[in-house]
């Protein structure tokens, strides 16, 4: 990733040096590296159009520190640094979190970045109890000094509206549902989960299971020191392969290095351990099992087949009304007296296909139509038509193999991304 340095550069200077003059520029905002992985999807949006010009910049968040990387992912990024980026007058910003926003020149476009509205807000060190609105939804997050910040606040599900004109009433004119990405690439995938089990390097018959975890003291990463010596031990190699998944706000607060090494020791026992930037959603398409806890990831889980374990749900930070709550009431929990196998099999068997369907139903209102939607709502800010193509989500680039020692699980067609 390189800064963008010197006087002129595509989004100050419309003078002699460029080439294509008096395009629309539009400000990517990245927060975090989860912030930035949603913000990706929204770049082939703008294909082929040489009416749109494209800059990024980091914004200030306690978690940025992985905010370069997901830039990185993207490649030939130039990247301006923050203080020049609220200096330059922009015809469209896009972001997934609220730090900084209102420092912004431009109509800012806000997008939601998990599965449904699942956290609520965080509480004060020390502060007297109050209320909590549901994360994303609240004032704090969406006004400034009495104003809203967003031009545009763009919503997953029509259940969302019902939150937000109780937290912040104020910004339900400006928003729309426009459904959620991930929701229809993971949909779009699961007709190639035999591919994608192939291209991780997963024997015929080989279970694999994903440990996903979000962040927070009330996350599995804080109980993983029990956790996965359970799953090493009772899950016998090669019928099973064990997979990490670890928020990268993990890696954020606490550093790849730090992380890497609590979880070297599994590594060694044949434990995967995935990337930060690694996509998350291939992993869930090609799972047999998730044992998870009250993050998005897990709930995107409900849209497959693998049977799902919680291991962790701390109910007293979920919004009651979202789709995590009501996985916490339909998954079947992680219990410390007996053994896992029987476990697993247990969840296999009693596997609630129509609530999971349910849930499914709650992270998006309008399967199939997030590009579609959210291209008009960019574009309408942008003051131009969109280009004359229908986009559609297409299934998920084949991943990589799964890291770790090949003994706990090898084989597979070795397909490249």
């Amino acid at each position: 990733m390189k800064q963008w340095e010197g006087p002129s550069g595509p989004v100050r200077d419309s003078g002699q040096w460029l080439t294509l003059a008096g395009c629309k520029k539009v400000l990517f905002v990245v927060h975090t590296e989860v912030y930035g992985q949603r913000l990706r999807e929204l770049l082939p949006l703008f294909d082929s159009d040489l009416r749109v010009q494209v800059a990024f910049t980091v914004a200030p968040h306690a978690f940025n520190s992985g905010a370069a990387r997901s830039l990185d992912e993207v490649g030939g990024t130039a990247v301006l640094p923050w203080r020049e980026a609220v200096e330059t007058e922009f015809d469209l910003a896009l972001a997934a979190g609220s730090q900084g926003m209102e420092q912004v020149r431009a109509p800012v476009v806000r997008l939601p970045h998990g599965a449904g509205h699942i956290k609520l807000s965080r509480v004060p060190e020390g502060g007297a109890p109050q209320r909590r609105s549901v994360g994303g939804l609240g004032r704090e997050y969406l006004t400034w000094d009495g104003r809203v910040v967003p031009a545009a606040l763009a919503l997953a599900h029509r259940a969302d509206l019902d939150v937000l004109a109780r937290d912040c009433p104020e910004a339900v004119p400006i928003t729309t549902v426009v459904g959620d990405g991930s929701f229809d690439r993971i949909r779009a995938s699961l007709p190639h989960r035999d591919r994608y089990r192939a291209a991780l390097g997963l024997r015929p018959g080989q279970k694999l299971v994903l440990v996903t975890t979000t962040w927070g003291r009330g996350s599995s990463f804080s109980r993983l020191d029990a956790l996965l010596p359970r799953l090493v031990a009772e899950l016998p190699a090669p019928e099973y392969r064990i997979a990490v998944l670890v928020h990268p706000n993990v890696h954020a607060g606490h550093g790849d290095w730090q992380v890497g090494s609590w979880l070297a020791g599994f590594r060694r026992r044949g434990v995967a351990v995935l990337g930060a930037g690694a996509d998350w959603r291939t992993h869930l398409v090609a799972a047999d099992y998730i044992v998870g806890d009250h993050g998005s990831t897990t709930v995107y889980g409900t849209l497959t087949r693998a049977a799902i374990l919680l291991a962790r749900f701390p109910s007293g930070d979920v919004n009651p009304a979202s789709p995590g709550a009501e996985l916490g009431r339909v998954a079947p929990a992680l219990s410390p007296g007996h053994p896992l196998p029987q476990q697993l099999a247990y969840a296999a068997r009693t596997y609630p296909a129509d609530a999971y369907a349910r849930i499914a139903g709650l992270i998006s209102s309008e399967p199939g139509s997030f590009d579609l939607r959210m291209r008009a709502l960019m574009y309408r800010v942008l003051g131009l038509g969109a280009p004359a193509y229908d986009p559609s989500p297409g299934p998920l680039p084949l991943p990589a193999r799964l890291p770790g020692h090949p003994g706990r699980g090898s084989g597979g067609l070795g397909l490249s991304a």
